[in-house]
């Protein structure tokens, strides 16, 4: 079985590239500082936070800001972009599924991300590239790919009768109510643990190899078909904002070919402090 659609290249293949007109690196890291230390060569770099989300509203900058940032960093409509960073791609496949959602077409990831290219021993710089800015096209928002609060609470109706399916690809912890963040970072202001009514539990990782690469379309289809999650269901993921659940979205939407998948990004961070929201626990002190 092979994946669905061809939206991952190899670390071979783009060191062959780095040079190649029309084919655009960008590194997106959770440490935003990476990118300084070494990168592949000719990447420019995305902050997912001051890049992608409104400076005052808890929302995402406007199509017309998209244009613009890719217009700034001299990319073209008809440039291949190839998105890579670190946490086994965690903010990459972040930025794949907001700029999917925002209506930019031919993304790509690097499968194995940043990790996987130092492993390797493969060629980096400190040097920032220069590009010409570029009138970037027009974008119209996608939203067959996000998923809101409310339409996930309507969503649970479509769970509880076998039509549709939420993963929550947190930690076990997190998802029992244990803890209310991921291991080794700080709690970060959720008030309430545990995880939605219905949820199955597939922790993003478990879609992933040693080195980061994702798992073979048959091994994925089995992890997320084990668990009731089939093609013929609307299915949401979610996690804490966003990042891991869009690397679980880009497994189901992109590499197994779901038709129907949105990502949750109010993820638990809205969920859990949101009143009136159902929650479930699987984990008492008792």
């Amino acid at each position: 079985m092979d994946y669905a659609k061809d939206v991952l290249v190899n670390t071979d293949w783009v060191e062959q590239n780095l040079n190649t007109p029309g084919i655009r690196l960008i590194e997106v890291d959770e440490d935003i500082l990476l990118y300084d230390t070494g990168h592949a060569p000719g990447a420019v770099k995305i902050d997912w936070q001051q890049d992608f989300w409104h400076p005052v509203e808890r929302d995402f900058i406007g199509p017309d800001q998209v244009s613009a940032l890719l217009g700034r960093l001299g990319i073209r409509d008809t440039d291949t972009i190839v998105l890579y960073g670190d946490k086994s791609n965690w903010w990459a496949a972040y930025a794949y599924w907001f700029l999917s959602y925002s209506g930019v077409k031919n993304l790509k990831l690097m499968n194995g991300g940043r990790q996987k290219w130092l492993a390797e021993g493969r060629p980096t710089t400190t040097d920032a590239p220069s590009h010409a800015p570029t009138q970037y096209p027009a974008l119209t928002r996608d939203e067959s790919l996000r998923a809101y609060r409310d339409e996930v609470r309507a969503h649970l109706q479509s769970v509880q009768a076998g039509q549709g399916a939420l993963v929550d690809v947190r930690s076990p912890d997190e998802f029992s109510g244990k803890v209310t963040h991921m291991p080794s970072y700080p709690q970060e202001g959720v008030l309430r643990g545990g995880h939605i009514p219905g949820a199955r539990s597939i922790p993003w990782a478990r879609a992933t190899n040693e080195d980061g690469t994702f798992k073979s379309a048959d091994e994925l289809s089995a992890l997320y078909g084990g668990e009731g999650v089939t093609p013929d269901k609307d299915v949401i993921a979610y996690c804490r904002i966003a990042e891991r659940s869009s690397h679980s979205w880009f497994v189901l939407r992109e590499l197994l070919g779901y038709p129907n998948v949105r990502n949750y990004d109010g993820s638990w961070t809205e969920w859990g402090n949101a009143v009136g929201m159902p929650i479930e626990k699987s984990y008492s002190e008792d």
